[in-house]
């Protein structure tokens, strides 16, 4: 089978196509015909460490969906044409997270992704498709709308009523901004980008702000909500954006710690926090439960996901490019 492997000395790309042999589904575990894969912000962290990570030869890409073609010998749960989606973290089914469920995230240090055109996986590891969704759209949910998910709704008890602050407009920012319109809470939506704040408006933004036109953001934002703040914001920025979401946070409300777009660097002075009886909910994606459950939800409320481009399976460099350059408005994602 065709596939795609990290490797930390192929140059600026670090990904090579490659050709391996098609796994076989053993006992417990089915194989995926993949029909699309798509990109996180993570993947270019991964691609770009691969050499000093030890991660060559690793296939990347955590998120992917298709078609079941073969199962194990004792597999019942699903059969060969089910149509399914794979949850970001192998181990991850339910309850509570555990340290050790980090090694099982799929394309990462150390199992591989959905960038190849079979996969094999646990039973317990996969989620059936929404019928309303396309395989593109499908591959679009398992990290970026999993983290939103779970950090907004199933954490965070986002509801009506409340106000959520959604920094840019990549996979999880217009996730959350789609579960907030759905929910009947007012979201505010910031970018560099009056074209892409335009089109936030029409997925149900409220208030909209340019922060490249206006830097102090969170005063704009206090503003806008008569000094009240937003009761939940889903901070994807990090060291860049971290002191303006202590700023914007409303009173006994929740900051969803997820993003790392500008970098690594020194953490805020957390004191706000105390005073304002604020709470930091620390989330990395989700288990197969929340998929199941957001699943659900985009079932009940017809919610589809904002792809910004499909590339061909021989365009995946250029699919990372196209992530690199931040110019996306929604999922990238690869069609096999």
């Amino acid at each position: 089978m065709k596939a795609y492997h990290v490797n930390g000395h192929a140059g600026a790309g670090r990904l090579v196509r490659v050709d391996v042999r098609k796994p076989e589904p053993g006992n417990g575990e089915v194989r995926i015909r993949v029909e699309a894969a798509s990109l996180n912000y993570r993947d270019l962290i991964i691609l770009d460490r691969a050499g000093q990570d030890g991660l060559d030869g690793r296939i990347p890409l955590s998120d992917g969906a298709g078609v079941v073609d073969a199962v194990g010998p004792d597999v019942v749960q699903w059969q060969v044409g089910d149509r399914v989606a794979a949850s970001f973290f192998r181990d991850w089914v339910s309850g509570p997270f555990k340290a050790q469920y980090v090694a099982s995230a799929l394309g990462g240090s150390t199992m591989d992704g959905m960038l190849a055109e079979h996969v094999v996986l646990p039973v317990t590891a996969v989620v059936a498709v929404p019928e309303h969704l396309t395989s593109i759209e499908a591959a679009t949910l398992p990290c970026a709308a999993v983290t939103a998910w779970h950090g907004l709704v199933t954490r965070g008890g986002m509801g009506q009523g409340d106000t959520l602050l959604v920094q840019g407009t990549g996979g999880v920012a217009l996730f959350g901004l789609q579960f907030a319109t759905a929910l009947g809470a007012r979201a505010i939506v910031i970018s560099s980008s009056d074209e892409k704040l335009a089109r936030a408006k029409a997925l149900g933004a409220a208030i909209l702000i340019n922060y490249r036109t206006t830097p102090d953001w969170d005063v704009a934002l206090m503003t806008a909500t008569d000094g009240q703040g937003a009761s939940h914001i889903l901070e994807l920025g990090g060291p860049g954006t971290y002191d303006r979401s202590m700023r914007s946070v409303a009173s006994g409300g929740k900051i969803v710690q997820i993003g790392v777009l500008t970098g690594f660097g020194p953490k805020p002075d957390l004191a706000r926090l105390q005073w304002e009886n604020a709470d930091i909910i620390g989330v990395t994606v989700g288990s197969v439960d929340h998929f199941t459950a957001m699943n659900r939800f985009l079932i009940d409320h017809a919610i589809h996901p904002i792809v910004d481009r499909v590339f061909g399976f021989d365009e995946a460099p250029e699919a990372f490019a196209h992530l690199r350059s931040g110019s996306h408005f929604g999922k990238i994602v690869v069609k096999l």
